[in-house]
């Protein structure tokens, strides 16, 4: 089975922390030269001294806050006027929780500007490059809502949802070209976005982190949470050559806790 991503370029976005850290690493240690993109340069210029380089990939990065899309396409669209692009990693931090009932309009513009809006943008400007290669892999980080929705995250239900069906019309629009689009759906994962919900959840309920996290773990038939390596092990694959005939499809890595097929 041929993982290899030698010779390939890969965009991660939100690659700092969390997830898409995991997942920059992931293909790095694969072979793949990275493009990370976040908001923070300070902590891309560190992320990049500690991606593989033993085969020779050239990695760099690009500043962008995904809460100012217009400034995600200017970074974009400059980076990709003289590069081309193999692989396309969708990643953004989710809306903050709450019932979709209470929530204002404006935090449901913010989020679909945060997450669908900009995935949109990077791919105008990434998927010609893929074209011209004739090899192209979008993956979208998203969440398990979009196949049962989670409570208390309205908003994020909502958007996530958008992600999803945008994700599958694009599948079924650029098969043609050798360019697959598919989404990764993780379950808790061990983040610090995890963290700050449970210190939350704990804080109103008035337990400790421990005890909702031992609750968390036990709605989950692996009675234990994610690591981010575990999600980024299944992007990595369908970035590679090996998944070149899976396409619009939704992979949740949750250890099991989503209901449904």
């Amino acid at each position: 089975m041929n993982l290899s991503l030698q010779d390939k370029t890969a965009v991660v976005c939100g690659s700092t922390q969390g997830i898409g850290l995991a997942t920059a690493k992931e293909l790095a240690l694969l072979g793949a030269n990275m493009v990370l993109v976040a908001r923070n340069e300070e902590k891309l210029r560190e992320t990049i001294t500690i991606l593989d380089q033993k085969q020779g990939q050239k990695h760099q990065y690009l500043v962008a806050d995904f809460a100012h899309p217009q400034q995600v396409q200017e970074a974009i669209e400059k980076f990709a006027i003289k590069n081309q692009v193999h692989i396309l990693v969708n990643n953004t931090g989710g809306p903050d929780p709450g019932p979709a009932i209470d929530a204002d309009i404006e935090a449901f513009r913010i989020a679909f500007n945060t997450h669908l809006i900009c995935n949109q943008i990077m791919v105008k400007a990434l998927v010609p490059g893929m074209k011209t290669l004739g090899y192209g892999r979008i993956i979208n980080v998203i969440s398990t809502s979009v196949k049962q929705p989670l409570p208390n995250l309205g908003v994020s239900n909502t958007i996530r949802g958008a992600v999803a069906n945008w994700s599958k019309t694009l599948a079924m629009e650029l098969g043609r070209f050798n360019i697959t689009v598919n989404n990764v759906l993780p379950g808790a994962t061990e983040t610090g976005r995890l963290s700050q919900i449970m210190k939350n959840k704990a804080i109103k309920s008035g337990s400790t982190v421990d005890d909702i996290k031992h609750e968390m773990s036990e709605e989950v038939p692996m009675k234990r949470l994610a690591q981010p390596e575990e999600i980024a092990n299944a992007i990595a694959f369908l970035a590679s050559p090996a998944a070149s005939y899976i396409n619009g499809i939704n992979v949740p890595v949750d250890g099991g806790r989503t209901l449904c097929l």
